[in-house]
């Protein structure tokens, strides 16, 4: 396995050090509140708190957050082994607690090459999970966020990664609704498309209340209201928008649970039966 080669190595522990220094425990971070309810151990009282409160809201969190990464799973091996992708652009990874990208992309295509990106210093912290994989392949991983597009396409790192006049997919898994209105999140996404050529795929992920009648915007995103980054939910509508102008892959934009549904995989039953949660792929003509 090999990373590129840079001043910046989360694999340093002077560069782990620095990063630690960053981390508030005291602010619930969307990464770590995602990492509590998939059942790893990077969390603070404070994000196992906002978690909780979001259960308590919605009983069908946990599982929900679950089926949301058994899409990103389904989609990147579709990707993978059938839509002959090896190179992908992964925003807001999260922190690594299972099923990384690489790790199912190089399953089926062992050269694969993954560029990591996320703006929690915690999850630079332990990206040495995400630095490990099939020698073939090529993974690097930077502290960027998403809100500045052109910092991630420009970032060396990325560049040593990916190779922009071929085909990539970019990967929005579970992280615009953490992106404003005001902060133009439609505008990033256009950034991005407009980055790859032609071949090139959209996978995308975003929470969803149009199957919580039951509760209002208020309710379910005040658990996020101490965080960095609150909670926006948005329909259906609002979601396919960022898909504009490519073409979706069958069978489109529909809730994560029923995305080319694996017979073979454990399918968790949810409280309410829904994973509040939108997810599709579309290419670039």
């Amino acid at each position: 396995m090999t990373h590129s080669d840079r001043g910046t190595d989360p694999l340093d522990p002077a560069y782990a050090e620095a990063s630690v220094t960053r981390i508030n425990p005291h602010i619930p971070h969307p990464a770590r509140i995602y990492d509590y309810l998939l059942g790893g151990k990077d969390n603070f009282a404070s994000d196992r708190k906002a978690a909780e409160a979001l259960i308590e809201v919605s009983p069908g969190t946990r599982e929900g957050v679950r089926a949301h990464r058994a899409f990103l799973g389904r989609a990147v091996r579709y990707l993978a082994a059938e839509a002959g992708i090896t190179q992908f652009l992964d925003i807001g990874t999260g922190i690594p607690t299972q099923d990384h990208t690489h790790t199912i992309a190089q399953e089926s295509v062992p050269e694969a090459r993954v560029a990591y990106v996320d703006n929690d210093p915690i999850v630079l912290v332990h990206g040495r999970a995400l630095l490990t994989g099939d020698p073939a392949g090529m993974t690097d991983m930077i502290e960027a966020d998403l809100r500045q597009p052109e910092k991630i396409l420009s970032d060396p790192a990325v560049r040593a990664v990916i190779d922009f006049t071929r085909p990539v997919a970019v990967i929005l898994a579970g992280v615009l609704h953490f992106i404003t209105d005001e902060e133009d999140p439609y505008g990033v996404v256009e950034q991005l498309k407009a980055a790859v050529p032609s071949g090139s795929h959209l996978l995308l992920s975003h929470i969803t209340l149009d199957f919580a009648d039951h509760l209002s915007r208020e309710e379910f995103t005040k658990p996020y209201d101490d965080s960095p980054a609150p909670m926006v939910p948005r329909t259906h509508d609002e979601t396919l928008r960022f898909f504009e102008g490519w073409d979706l892959v069958d069978p489109g934009l529909v809730e994560v649970v029923t995305w080319r549904p694996d017979p073979v995989e454990y399918q968790e039953q949810i409280p309410g039966g829904h994973a509040w949660a939108y997810g599709g792929l579309a290419i670039k003509p």
